[in-house]
C-alpha cells in the first residue's frame, strides 16, 4: 500500500481529520515521534491506533496519571523469582517501554501531561539516545521502527504539569482541535444512528464550549451519548426520542458532567445544560401576525394631555 492509499485509507475511517492523518504519517515514516495536543473528545488516540493499524505496526498503549513510575513504564524484576535465580534477564518482566523498544513498536501515552517528571526523563533519554539502562540487566535499545506517540489536553489544569522544553525539544507537536459540525453531525450518526435528535445533539453539545459561563464544554461524545440515552429513555418512558422531557434528561446526564463552570460564575452545570437545551431544543414562539402590526396603525391617535 502506497502512503496515499494509506491516507486515504485512514480518511474514509477517522472522520475530519484528512490533515492530521497527513502529517501523523508524514512524522512517522521520517522516523519522528510526535505529541498531539488537543481537548478530549477529538479523536487523538482514535487517530493514533488506526494509523499504527494500518501501517501493521505494534502498538503499545500506555495511561498517563500519577502512579506511572519508571518501573511501571519500562518493567522490573520478578521479586519470587530473583530469589530463585538472581537477577536475571530471563526474570526481567518488560513494561510497556521495553516492549516497545525491543519489538520497534510504537509507544502510546496518553495524557503525558499527568506523567511524573521522573518517569518522563526516562522517555527523554530514551527519545535521544533510542535506548534505556535498567540496573542489572542493562542496555535495551530500540529496534527499527520505535517511535513515541503521545496526547495530552493542555486545558486541564488538574492533576497535570507543564510539559518541560526538553521533552518538546525531541518531538514533533500537532494541535488537534473540534471537527466542524457537519463531521460532528456525521460521526454522532455513524456512532448513533440517523434519528430526529442527531443534529439538535451535536448543536447542543457544540453551544456548551462557547458559553460565556463555561471555561471548558464538551466534545463530540456528549452528543453521542446524549442520543444514545434519549433513544434508551424514550423506550424505557413508553414515548417518542423527541419528547422533551426524554431529550432534557438525557442532555442533562450527558453533558453535566463533561463540562467545566468557570471560578467565579453562581450558576451551576445542570442549570447551564438546561438554559441551553431550551435554546436549541423547544420550538420558538411564532412571530407576530401582520394583523396585530394593522391594528396598531389604525389604533387613534392624539390622547389628550
Amino acid at each position: 500500500m502506497t502512503t496515499h492509499d494509506l491516507i486515504e485509507h485512514l480518511g474514509a475511517s477517522v472522520v475530519g481529520r484528512r490533515r492530521e492523518i497527513e502529517l501523523v504519517v508524514a512524522a512517522l515514516a521520517a522516523d519522528r515521534h510526535i505529541l498531539l495536543e488537543g481537548p478530549p473528545g477529538t479523536g487523538k488516540s482514535t487517530l493514533l491506533r488506526e494509523v499504527a493499524r494500518e501501517l501493521g505496526v505494534g502498538f503499545e498503549f500506555v495511561e498517563g496519571n500519577a502512579e506511572l513510575t519508571p518501573a511501571r513504564l519500562i518493567g522490573h524484576f520478578d521479586p519470587a523469582r530473583v530469589l530463585a535465580d538472581g537477577y536475571d534477564a530471563d526474570v526481567f518482566v518488560d513494561g510497556p517501554l521495553a516492549r516497545a523498544l525491543r519489538a520497534g513498536s510504537l509507544l502510546y501515552i496518553e495524557e503525558l501531561n499527568r506523567v511524573p517528571e521522573e518517569t518522563l526523563n526516562v522517555l527523554v533519554t530514551v527519545m535521544s539516545e533510542r535506548e534505556t539502562h535498567v540496573p542489572r540487566l542493562g542496555r535495551v535499545a530500540a529496534a527499527d521502527g520505535f517511535r513515541l506517540v503521545a496526547a495530552m489536553n493542555p486545558f486541564d489544569a488538574v492533576g497535570t504539569a507543564r510539559i518541560s522544553s526538553a521533552i518538546y525539544d525531541r518531538m514533533c507537536r500537532l494541535a488537534v482541535d473540534y471537527q466542524t459540525a457537519d463531521e460532528e453531525r456525521s460521526i454522532t450518526a455513524r456512532r448513533s444512528g440517523e434519528t430526529p435528535i442527531g443534529d439538535r445533539s451535536v448543536e447542543l453539545t457544540r453551544r456548551t464550549r462557547a458559553h460565556p459561563d463555561l471555561r471548558m464544554g464538551s466534545s463530540v461524545r456528549g452528543a453521542i451519548d446524549l442520543v444514545a440515552m434519549a433513544a434508551t429513555l424514550a423506550d424505557v418512558r413508553s414515548t417518542s426520542i423527541d419528547d422533551p422531557s426524554v431529550t432534557l434528561d438525557a442532555a442533562l446526564v450527558a453533558l453535566s458532567g463533561r463540562i467545566r463552570v468557570r471560578e467565579g460564575s453562581s450558576r451551576s452545570a445542570e442549570d447551564i445544560v438546561t438554559e441551553l437545551w431550551r435554546d436549541v431544543f423547544l420550538p420558538k414562539p411564532e412571530p407576530a401576525t401582520g394583523d396585530d402590526d394593522a391594528g396598531k396603525a389604525h389604533a387613534p391617535t392624539g390622547a389628550p394631555t
